[in-house]
């Protein structure tokens, strides 16, 4: 069975997101010359476990004018961008992604999640958004991997 995993950028003293919602205490891009050769080949490694992402729609509307346009990021940035995408939004009706497929826009991101992991395919990453986050949580469909999820034990 599919697995959903959540992924969150988190400061050391808890900041999710600036109070505008922005995300700029995030330095650097994701992939840059200087980037670390390991920790690349790490997060390349984790996008080709998942064929799936789900996004809040605040996390699109701040992606969407980017991903698809990074050429810079090369082959982690091509892998996101071909991703089967799901946005969850009770305002929006469409979420283009540049030239790559469009996102499907779901109003239960819960009922989603769940319809994808019983089908075949890769793990399902949900990437930002703590609204999103806590709504799956509480819908019981967020998979918790028990060697990271251990008290007193750095992930």
């Amino acid at each position: 069975m599919r697995k959903l995993i959540v992924q969150q950028w988190v400061t050391v003293d808890n900041i999710a997101a600036e109070e505008d919602g922005g995300l700029g205490f995030v330095s650097g891009e994701p992939f840059s010359e200087t980037t670390n050769s390991a920790f690349q080949a790490k997060v390349t490694g984790f996008v080709d476990r998942v064929d799936t992402l789900i996004l809040g729609a605040n996390t699109y509307a701040q992606s969407k004018d980017y991903w698809p346009y990074a050429d810079e990021q090369g082959e982690y940035g091509e892998k996101l961008n071909n991703l089967t995408k799901f946005v969850a939004s009770s305002k929006l009706d469409g979420a283009p992604w540049g030239d790559f497929p469009a996102a499907t826009v779901t109003r239960d991101a819960g009922a989603t999640v769940r319809e994808l992991k019983k089908q075949d395919g890769k793990d399902i990453w949900m990437w930002g958004s703590l609204t999103l986050m806590r709504s799956l949580l509480d819908a019981g469909v967020v998979d918790v991997d028990d060697h990271h999820a251990r008290p007193g034990r750095a992930g």
